[in-house]
């Protein structure tokens, strides 16, 4: 079964506000459909592949990764609340870059437009798909649990490529930061573990090089650490898994991983590979987090990566987080990127 954590405290109106959004007042199927390129659908066979992209508008090495894999097929954009301009501009922009049969961007304005038979007709008959970035909650309120997920998950098992940038990528592994109620820095994670904010998902997409892992994005731009190791330390303390991993890649930099789970970093900036087998000290509410014994992997763009075994051509380092004050091999500096 799939699941959204949120604090105790909010469990109760979080299910009266779903209520009142989903049964008082339902909502009609809205969503937006623009394709360029040829209408009838694409026979061509694609292949796996995974395009894990940080944020930012320079990411063209990963768009081609997908494009290499489609095969010439039809490439698929999915979003939420986008005009009509957006999609012209997200079409364009990935036509520029390859050839292909299609190129369409489908965009979903409620949890309605999820159930909606030819949503899922066009989904199924893509050979790619990317999910853009914009806000994570849309995508876990509009798709989780319904006929868009299921889709979703078949065309991974497949064998067709997909990837996901900023929001995108937040939802591709099997635990996210949901985003419910806000966006959180890692300040205030690490003052408050189980504040209102940190909204975590799990079960969403089944992409097995993925399993046991959650992402972040916009990384060393944005300072995401401290929250990313909160993110962790909850996963562990709430017994969702007795390992987790981690992987958060930087604003205009992609991870490009293969179906045998090799993978090379492309872009501007990094990738960061954190492990742990460990619970925190102490993860309580209110209580400023203390969490050790986090391996960290530094990956610079064009270096290596292998999923399966866990490893690569990296810098390697531990974090620990005392109070919390993240800190990398005992020093307190910006050290922990």
């Amino acid at each position: 079964m799939s699941a959204i954590f949120l604090p105790r405290s909010l469990r109760h109106l979080f299910s009266l506000y779903l209520f009142l959004v989903l049964v008082v007042f339902p909502t009609q199927a809205k969503w937006k459909y623009l394709r360029d390129g040829n209408a009838a659908d694409s026979a061509v066979t694609p292949r796996a592949g995974f395009a894990l992209m940080g944020g930012g508008s320079r990411l063209e090495a990963a768009f081609r990764f997908l494009c290499e894999r489609t095969n010439g097929g039809d490439f698929l954009v999915l979003s939420a609340n986008d005009d009509n301009d957006y999609l012209e501009k997200e079409n364009a922009m990935i036509r520029s870059i390859c050839p292909l049969n299609s190129v369409a961007t489908l965009s979903f304005f409620s949890r309605e437009d999820a159930r909606d038979p030819e949503v899922i007709k066009i989904i199924e008959q893509a050979e790619s798909i990317f999910i853009a970035g914009g806000d994570q909650s849309d995508y876990v309120r509009y798709w989780q649990d319904t006929p868009v997920q299921d889709s979703l998950n078949q065309h991974i098992q497949a064998g067709k490529p997909i990837g996901g940038s900023s929001a995108g990528l937040a939802i591709l592994a099997e635990f996210s930061f949901s985003s419910m109620i806000d966006t959180i820095h890692s300040p205030e994670a690490l003052d408050n573990p189980y504040g209102n904010k940190v909204t975590l998902a799990r079960d969403f997409l089944g992409i097995p090089l993925l399993a046991n892992t959650i992402t972040d994005t916009h990384f060393v731009k944005r300072d995401r650490m401290g929250r990313l190791l909160v993110f962790m330390a909850r996963i562990l303390e709430d017994g969702w898994a007795s390992q987790i991993r981690a992987i958060a890649v930087d604003e205009n930099a992609a991870l490009l991983v293969e179906s045998d789970g090799s993978s090379r970093v492309a872009g501007e900036g990094p990738v960061y590979f954190l492990e742990s087998t460990k619970r925190p000290q102490i993860c309580q509410y209110h209580q400023p987090l203390t969490f050790d014994s986090i391996r960290a992997e530094r990956v610079r763009p064009g270096k290596t990566f292998q999923l399966k075994k866990w490893s690569g051509e990296a810098d390697i380092y531990f974090l620990s987080v005392t109070r919390g004050v993240v800190q990398a091999d005992g020093s307190s500096s910006r050290g922990i990127y």
